[in-house]
């Protein structure tokens, strides 16, 4: 159940320095545009856990950290594409809905002491699913404005910049000198929310500016280092991928590095930009996508080679994910292809991560020495922080998910492994409630089932309550299972907020999974 091991993550990124390098680059900027800056948040605003696992040490929520210290100077916008709403997107990370995202990231800045300003509906045309989103917010006291689809847009510029274009949407009153523009996830209209609050501003003789903030690719860092073929992996789903920018290279002579959408449109965008503003204002014109931003998370870096070993095991979970998502029919071949080449490029295997052989061989050593129970023998590992391995198998009464945490929380307690933390009477009335009174199959214990169960027992079980309280510290914790989760295991893990990949394998014959 449990294997030594020494490889613990080590710390590489430190998130004081970087708040004092990016709020010292964000308040420069504002000065060079009449303390007045939109400035476009990529990425994800908070629970930024891609970022938290290729930079070791990265806070999560470092972000929020950076907005609570600019609060007084700065206004926040949502943007929502209408879109998104009516054809019910998901965000992969909490498996919610953009609309519900949008209500969540409202309801989380406000618990950091932020509020929003107001949610813009981007490219909005009636939707019903974006008018009733709209009377939600509104009924609950939240601004709403609308921009509408523009004809011939970006190409048009002349009609782009004009009254009938960026002019038509409804403009966003603002009083700070910063306003973020953030989004519950890409695609939502943030850019086009920002120019077309530039041409208001501008009309009303506010020489107002634009820059960007987005983490990923790292400018100052190798076009093949570690952590930007690692945003290629996390981007492979649509198809984007890191370049030397040509822009900044052709002005500067210096190599810096951006990704293909940004390039792609940064001829376009400094035409609009350059229409917008006032050129009698001498405000500063972007010679390059690099310009544009104001990243600075390359400088928070202080341990270099823990940085690379950490976007090299995020290859491998990538991989595994979209593996996954390819045979559950959410995903394409091209793009579990696409990240096995990137693995190959920066010579790694799956094996790297450590739980992977752990979790096959429990797998196989429960199959060799298996004695009745019938069904298919699934093997799960976990890394604690500390290194150590733990493993965990499924049987007749629970999923391998459920018997590995319960395995974990036992070391983590240092409870021996032959006292019970579930009482059997417990278990036997899940069963009897599954199988007599709601009609389904009386099957093991799934893990969110095991974690009600154990909370239930902890109510008259001190050891049980003792092993309940460890549970927090599995959070980041990486593991391995050789089967696709169930739904109830995966609802489990999200709970717990563990790193989970698995191998492509079902672990049940049935086609509907309950």
């Amino acid at each position: 159940m449990i294997k030594q091991s020494t490889a613990s993550v080590k710390t590489g990124f430190d998130n004081d320095k970087y708040l004092k390098e990016q709020t010292s680059a964000i308040v420069e900027r504002v000065k060079k545009f009449d303390n007045k800056l939109y400035l476009e948040f990529g990425g994800k605003l908070c629970y930024d856990y891609h970022a938290a696992r290729v930079l070791p040490g990265y806070d999560p929520n470092v972000k929020i950290r950076l907005l609570q210290s600019l609060k007084d100077k700065l206004d926040i916008v949502l943007s929502i594409y209408a879109g998104d709403i009516e054809k019910g997107r998901v965000r992969g990370d909490f498996g919610i809905t953009y609309d519900a995202a949008t209500f969540k990231l409202i309801d989380d800045l406000r618990k950091w002491g932020l509020d929003i300003l107001a949610v813009v509906i981007t490219r909005f045309a009636n939707q019903p699913s974006a008018v009733v989103f709209k009377n939600k917010l509104e009924r609950r006291g939240v601004k709403v404005y609308l921009h509408y689809p523009i004809e011939r847009y970006p190409a048009d510029i002349d009609f782009v910049v004009s009254d009938s274009g960026l002019g038509k949407n409804d403009y966003v009153e603002t009083k700070k000198p910063i306003v973020v523009v953030t989004a519950p996830g890409p695609n939502s209209g943030k850019l086009s929310t920002c120019l077309s609050q530039l041409y208001h501003e501008h009309k009303r003789g506010i020489n107002a500016g634009y820059a960007k903030f987005e983490t990923f690719p790292i400018w100052n860092l190798p076009l093949k280092h570690p952590v930007n073929v690692a945003y290629e992996a996390a981007t492979a789903d649509i198809q984007d991928f890191n370049l030397v920018d040509p822009f900044h290279l052709a002005k500067y002579k210096e190599t810096a590095i951006n990704y293909n959408r940004d390039v792609e449109s940064f001829p376009i965008l400094k035409l609009i930009l350059t229409k917008i503003l006032d050129k009698n204002a001498n405000l500063p014109v972007y010679n390059s996508p690099t310009d544009m931003g104001v990243n600075r998370a390359g400088f928070g870096i202080i341990d270099d080679a823990a940085v690379q070993w950490a976007a090299k095991q995020e290859l491998i979970r990538r991989y595994f994910r979209y593996n996954a998502e390819y045979l559950l029919g959410i995903e394409k071949k091209e793009t579990v292809d696409r990240v096995e080449l990137l693995m190959e490029g920066m010579g790694v295997k799956v094996t790297d991560r450590i739980v992977v052989d752990a979790a096959r061989k429990t797998a196989e050593e429960a199959e060799k020495n298996g004695k009745g129970f019938a069904g298919i023998y699934c093997g799960a590992a976990m890394q604690l922080k500390d290194g150590r391995i733990i493993t965990g198998k499924n049987s007749s009464l629970m999923h391998a998910a459920s018997s590995l945490t319960l395995n974990a929380v036992k070391v983590l307690a240092n409870i021996p492994d032959e006292i019970l933390l579930l009482s059997p009477h417990i278990i036997s009335q899940i069963s009897k409630l599954k199988e007599g009174i709601l009609n389904s199959e009386p099957e093991s214990l799934d893990l969110e089932e095991t974690l009600i169960a154990l909370s239930i027992s902890a109510t008259t079980n001190h050891t049980a309550e003792i092993a309940m309280k460890k549970l927090v510290d599995l959070r980041g914790c990486e593991i391995h299972m050789t089967h696709i989760p169930t739904p109830g295991d995966e609802v489990g893990l999200k709970m717990l907020g563990v790193n989970i990949t698995t191998d492509g394998k079902f672990s049940s014959r049935n086609l509907f999974v309950t």
